[in-house]
Formats: structure tokens, C-alpha cells, sequence
């Protein structure tokens, strides 16, 4: 598998505070890279620092193959788009002015490609406008039309969706889906909005405290969160003996519930249990979602 980004062991501190501790990450090109965890996690300190705002305190990470202490590391990033904390807007300037500013910045010739920029991010007829009249949805479609300019093939959104309201959120997420799509763009978004991530993002990485706890792919997040029906009885032995003998797969959770992968039939398993002199208290369908399988891996 090919990877954009790749860090090995990275750590980042400030002072006495370590903000990562040993990260190691990979993101495939082409994916959608949902990067998870509670504020002050230590996303936004490693989205710095692949961005080249800051340098790491010990180990390394290549994008692109290419190593951060190479020369050649400043013109790899040309081929990236970020959006750090914050959308870097001119308030007082228009939607193509604060585009035909970035061209400056990079050095692009030519103005040509900012009609097609404005509708790609679903901003064309707003162009004349300035930004500080822009509701917070528009103003971070902005900001993600800026962090396009060049036509990077690596976008780096940093709480994209944060602090929008439920049309905004939706925008955004449509958008991101397009990139993705549409332009072949490999997308890292950090988040902690985790219902919303679950239904865009193809691979997670789940941190904490600076490490990394889980990669997977969508996939893997989906047969971990699989439904299941959860069974609560008097006798969590017996219950794993009729299992056994059922032929089902199952989970022990506690002394007296588990999961099991599969409907069975509730009144041969009723039967079963009742020769084994335990009772059904509760039975319900079960569906873990990216939230709770979350606060299982770090345990907040």
C-alpha cells in the first residue's frame, strides 16, 4: 500500500509538556483519514508539524517517501492544502480577492482557475463578497478553497465541521467527499464530532495523549462496531456453554451479559438455558457506534 504520510516515533514537546509521545501513523493515499481523539490529544500539534509550522523534538515522518529533514521536503509540501484551527481569511477582502492573494503567495501566474475553485467548494456566486459578511459555514468553505489553491493532492483539515450548524456540517462533509472522489485528493481531517466522521472517513486513527492507540480501516471500525443481540442472564457459564453448543459466536462483556453475533432462535435458546438452570433476563439488538467504540479504546 502506497502512503502519503507516514511518522515514525514522533514526539513534540513544549517545556516540561510532551504533546505527542511516540506517534506512529500511516495514511494511505487516496483515503479519507479520520484522525481521532479529545481536544489537546495531539492533533493539531502533529498537523503543525507536517505542515512545517514547527519541527519535531525526536523522530521522523516522510510525505510523499520523502524524509522531513530532506531538502526536498519544502517542495513536496507544495503538494499539500491545509486548514489549521482556523480557516487564514483577509475579513475585509472579497472571496476572490482572498484566492487571488494565495495565487500571490505561491506564485501562480495566472488567475484562471478561481471561477472553477469558487463553484468547486459551492461558493460561486459569492465571489464579490466580503468575507467578513460570510456566515461560518461559507468562511470555512473559503478556507478550504484557499488551502486548494495550487492543486495540492494531500488536504489537511484541521475540526473542520466545528461550531457549525447541522447545513453547514453537511456542506462540508459533501464537499470533502467530492475532493476525495471526484479529484483524487487524500483527505486527513482531525475531529472529535465522531458521528459525523464515522459517516465520511474510509480509515481512523484513534489518539491519545499523544500516542497512537488503533489504526483500521472503515471496514475493520465496521466489523468491531457489528450488530449484535446482548443477552443478559442469571448464569454467564451456562450461557457460554449453549453457545458453545449452538455453534454461535459470542462475547462475555461481564458475569451476566454478552454479545452475540447473531439472531438466535429465542425459544431453543430459552430451552437450553432453562436445562442449564439459568434464566433470560434481557435480550436486545446492540450496534456499537464509532463514539462508544472509542471511549472503549481509551477508556474516557
Amino acid at each position: 500500500m502506497e502512503y502519503v504520510l507516514k511518522t515514525n516515533n514522533l514526539y513534540k514537546e513544549y517545556g516540561r509538556f510532551r504533546a505527542l509521545c511516540g506517534l506512529t501513523m500511516n495514511v494511505p493515499k487516496g483515503s479519507i483519514y479520520g484522525f481521532v481523539g479529545k481536544n489537546g490529544a495531539g492533533k493539531t500539534t502533529l498537523i503543525r508539524l507536517i505542515c512545517g509550522l514547527q519541527n519535531p523534538t525526536l523522530g521522523d515522518y516522510s510525505i510523499y517517501g520523502t524524509d522531513n529533514r530532506s531538502r526536498k521536503i519544502t517542495k513536496v509540501r507544495k503538494r499539500m492544502g491545509a486548514v489549521v484551527e482556523t480557516p487564514s481569511i483577509y475579513l475585509d477582502m472579497s472571496a476572490e480577492d482572498n484566492l487571488k492573494q494565495q495565487y500571490k503567495i505561491l506564485g501562480m501566474p495566472s488567475y484562471d482557475g478561481i471561477p472553477e475553485l469558487l463553484d468547486t467548494v459551492g461558493l460561486s456566486g459569492a465571489g464579490k463578497k466580503k468575507a467578513k459578511n460570510f456566515s461560518l459555514g461559507m468562511k470555512q468553505r473559503l478556507g478550504i478553497a484557499i488551502a486548494l489553491c495550487g492543486e495540492p493532492d494531500f488536504l489537511v483539515l484541521d475540526e473542520p465541521v466545528n461550531g457549525l450548524d447541522p447545513q453547514g456540517i453537511v456542506e462540508i462533509r459533501e464537499l470533502i467527499i467530492r475532493l476525495n472522489r471526484e479529484k483524487n485528493i487524500t483527505v486527513l481531517i482531525s475531529s472529535h464530532i465522531l458521528d459525523e466522521l464515522s459517516k465520511l472517513a474510509t480509515h481512523y486513527g484513534f489518539i491519545d495523549s499523544g500516542k497512537m492507540v488503533k489504526e483500521m480501516s472503515a471496514e475493520e471500525l465496521e466489523a468491531a462496531c457489528r450488530k449484535c443481540q446482548r443477552l443478559e442472564v442469571t448464569n454467564i457459564r451456562a450461557l457460554a456453554r449453549v453457545l458453545d453448543g449452538m455453534g454461535l459466536e459470542y462475547k462475555i462483556l461481564s458475569d451476566s451479559t454478552a454479545d452475540v453475533y447473531a439472531k438466535p432462535n429465542i425459544t431453543a435458546l430459552t430451552n437450553a438455558l432453562s436445562a442449564e438452570g439459568c434464566e433470560l433476563l434481557d435480550i436486545h439488538e446492540h450496534d456499537e457506534s464509532l463514539e462508544s467504540y472509542f471511549i472503549s479504546l481509551v477508556g474516557a
